[in-house]
């Protein structure tokens, strides 16, 4: 597997589970793509730092699901970006925050997303599942892109977060993002989350 790029003030074992990452979604953020990306042009774009330009960006409600968006770029690198987060309307577990690459030309690409619990998930190459409950990170990888699936199908389970807010938090921490007033859930002192 490719080499992972440095991100930021990670910790050394979140590179490490990183590189194990990547999946699809009942939000409606999992799209095709045409476009075929190395693993270290996926982890260039994941690790260069990116601004939100839009952060009074509003939240709007489509149906069952609250819906916010922001534009990031990243300046240095000439590259935009969607930074997303989904949450179902009943459903507090049923949630995911994202981060979306606006190429040039071609289709956008999910890099990452960070989903709640809501619903089981099966890695469909490597043939592993999750339950229900299981908080999780999707990456892209060359591999999906490869196999004709989802960039992002890939995923693994976290404790990191348990709340839509927590999720882009923690996504902002992955991602380099800069500009939004993120922080992390606080601890579950009952062990239910």
């Amino acid at each position: 597997m490719a080499e992972l790029v440095a991100l930021g003030e990670m910790e050394a074992w979140t590179l490490k589970r990183l590189s194990l990452y990547r999946s699809s979604n009942d939000l409606g953020e999992g799209a095709m793509t045409s476009m075929l990306l190395s693993e270290s042009r996926i982890n260039e774009l994941i690790a260069m730092p990116k601004t939100v330009v839009n952060k009074g960006a509003r939240e709007s409600k489509d149906g069952k699901v609250y819906r916010l968006e922001y534009r990031a770029v990243a300046q240095g690198f000439n590259e935009e970006f969607v930074v997303f987060v989904r949450r179902h309307v009943e459903m507090e577990e049923n949630f995911t925050a994202g981060l979306r690459w606006i190429p040039k030309s071609g289709e956008p690409v999910i890099l990452m997303r960070c989903n709640g619990g809501s619903h089981p998930h099966t890695n469909q190459l490597e043939r592993t599942s999750f339950s229900i409950g299981h908080c999780h990170v999707h990456v892209a990888t060359e591999r999906y892109l490869t196999a004709g699936k989802n960039a992002e199908h890939y995923a693994e389970t976290t404790e990191d977060y348990h709340t839509h807010k927590g999720a882009l938090h923690k996504l902002c921490q992955l991602c380099n993002i800069y500009g939004l007033d993120t922080g992390p859930d606080e601890p579950d002192m009952f062990g239910n989350g």
